[in-house]
């Protein structure tokens, strides 16, 4: 059963490119924050070290409803040393975007979880942001990231992604490099077109993968992560098995409550 009223998606993207900055404009305009409400710059740096330093280290979730469809944006660490988890994030989404400034390109730290997203079979719809810096050259970056998907051996299909030119601080996209952008909206349209709607087996036993634990005084622990198949009920009992070691016993727990993005 393919639900198409959903989309996942991941971004991928180098320190300071602008990724959080996109994702904040994203929501805005999906009409997260009411009108006249104070906004929360830097949404997805939510770990202190990640505010202090405007890195991502762990991967945050999101998500922002366009045209009736939800879309979840997951945040991908920018770094090799957690390769662990980018395989698990990338396991959540059906598609990614690569984000790359319109000055300095594609970045080495971007190659290790663009190539784990194309090992997945993964569409990639590429932006190239930050197109009103004075120093642009949108044209040599466009050869650079098609040389990288090559370098990695994408398929037909990946290479032949999309291409969106967009301004994270101005809110805008647009789908030529010399045609100024308006909104958000070509981007919007790129995700629900291009990247493919779930699809599970809602009548199977319940399984989901957890790509992350978070905690919360009032609740406890929060395992957050793509439902594989199946449904799940409030007080329903669950078994959590090790994904490192399939081979030991599944520990008992209840989902105590549910929540989504």
């Amino acid at each position: 059963m393919r639900n198409e009223k959903l989309r996942n998606v991941a971004i991928i993207a180098h320190v300071d490119h602008g990724k959080t900055t996109l994702v904040d404009e994203m929501l805005k305009q999906g009409g997260i924050y009411r009108e006249n409400q104070a906004t929360v710059e830097r949404v997805m740096d939510s770990n202190d070290l990640e505010r202090e330093r405007g890195i991502t280290i762990l991967a945050k979730n999101t998500a922002v409803h366009y045209k009736d469809v939800k879309i979840n944006i997951v945040d991908t660490p920018g770094h090799a040393d957690f390769g662990g988890e980018v395989e698990r994030i990338l396991k959540m989404v059906n598609g990614v975007i690569l984000l790359v400034d319109a000055a300095e390109g594609p970045m080495p730290q971007t190659r290790f979880v663009l190539s784990k997203a194309l090992e997945l079979g993964h569409r990639v719809i590429v932006v190239v942001n930050k197109i009103d810096r004075p120093d642009q050259r949108v044209y040599e970056v466009i050869d650079e990231v098609l040389e990288l998907l090559m370098d990695l051996n994408a398929t037909d299909e990946q290479l032949d992604s999309p291409m969106l030119f967009c301004s994270g601080r101005q809110g805008t996209a647009s789908l030529h490099p010399d045609q100024p952008g308006v909104d958000l909206k070509p981007l919007f349209d790129t995700i629900l077109e291009y990247i493919p709607a779930p699809e599970a087996d809602v009548e199977a036993p319940f399984q989901m993968l957890v790509s992350s634990i978070d905690y919360n005084e009032f609740v406890g622990r929060i395992a957050i992560g793509r439902i594989e198949r199946g449904v799940i009920k409030q007080n329903q009992e669950i078994a959590v098995c090790n994904y490192h070691d399939p081979d030991a016993t599944p520990k008992k727990a209840k989902a105590t409550a549910l929540y989504e993005f």
